[in-house]
């Protein structure tokens, strides 16, 4: 399926309605199938690799994600991470915010890629070398407000949107140009495509206007300098928001269960739209009839890929993936 998913990518007709992923979609099962703990993949560039493959390994879905945290990009910053120990089974969460008000980072005149960022353009460089002709890789980063989120006190944050709104989006923009840099960064060491996983700022969480103010312009300068395929996943109910989803400048749009595909299908008219299975309810709660259930509903609605609608839960059996690729 990868040559098939990157035409589609490009804008092609393909003839059938793949079933993948560029979120993250590690599980615990296939961590234990290649004798890994999910601590210890973040911190070596052979174990995350053979971490990110280790789904396709084992179920055939033909894409892996990396990085297998989406607060890489902070910790390039300067964030420490907290590295859960395994029996957590939980993904790196930023241990103390770096800045109180969003002028600091307006401060910085260049902010530098440190951290994990040249570690994980390694991992990406094996995973191409290894399955590179099977699956599609993608790198993900998260969108500017998220990564301000969480960088920056939040209490903090939502008055200067209120009182100093301007410095705000110049802080955002600030922003979107370091993950701009990021993700060409994963670009050339591999990746096929870019997920732009924008959680905090989507939205079914901030509302329509402040997500046209606060969080569309910054998307879009992102979408501009990324040098390749962009895709754009958002969480929450975003029906009433499509059309400025549909402005961000991404190739696709990957939304949750919660938006309804007929109504993100009609507005989509040039953009892809990817989504949108329950990844708690259905992939990880539910069994295969409920998974098959879930993809064909998709699938009549019109999506031109089907993805589950966020990360995946690290103890999502391996049986509910089989049948999300084979429904």
């Amino acid at each position: 399926m990868r040559d098939e998913i990157l035409k589609l990518l490009n804008g092609e007709k393909i003839a059938s309605t793949p079933a993948f992923s560029g979120l993250i979609h590690v599980s615990a099962e296939g961590l234990k199938s290649e004798g890994l703990s999910l601590k210890e993949v973040h911190h070596d560039a052979k174990k995350m690799a053979k971490a990110a493959a280790s789904t396709f390994k084992l179920t055939g879905m033909p894409s892996v994600a990396l990085p297998l945290d989406l607060c890489s990009p902070a910790e390039a910053l300067g964030a420490d991470l907290i590295f859960y120990d395994d029996e957590e089974m939980q993904f790196p969460q930023v241990k103390k915010l770096l800045f109180q008000s969003t002028k600091e980072i307006l401060e910085l005149e260049r902010l530098e890629i440190g951290g994990r960022i040249h570690l994980i353009c390694d991992a990406i460089q094996l995973l191409k070398k290894d399955i590179g002709d099977k699956v599609v890789i993608s790198g993900v980063i998260p969108g500017p407000y998220t990564l301000m989120i969480y960088i920056c006190k939040a209490q903090n944050l939502f008055g200067e949107m209120k009182k100093e709104p301007q410095m705000v989006l110049d802080a955002l923009l600030h922003l979107s140009a370091f993950l701009a840099e990021i993700g060409n960064a994963y670009l050339q060491a591999g990746a096929d495509f870019i997920t732009i996983h924008e959680m905090g700022g989507s939205p079914g969480f901030i509302g329509p206007a402040k997500f046209e103010q606060f969080v569309l312009p910054p998307l879009q300068a992102l979408h501009k300098k990324i040098n390749g395929k962009r895709v754009l996943s958002v969480c929450g109910k975003t029906d009433v928001a499509m059309n400025l989803l549909a402005q961000a400048g991404a190739d696709a749009i990957s939304v949750d269960q919660l938006t309804d595909l007929s109504t993100a299908r009609a507005a989509l008219k040039d953009v892809l739209l990817f989504g949108n299975i329950d990844p708690v309810a259905t992939l990880w709660q539910g069994d295969a009839g409920l998974v098959a259930e879930a993809v064909q509903k998709a699938k009549e609605a019109g999506v031109d890929a089907v993805w589950p609608g966020c990360d995946l839960v690290i103890q999502t059996p391996t049986q509910n993936l089989l049948a999300m690729m084979k429904s």
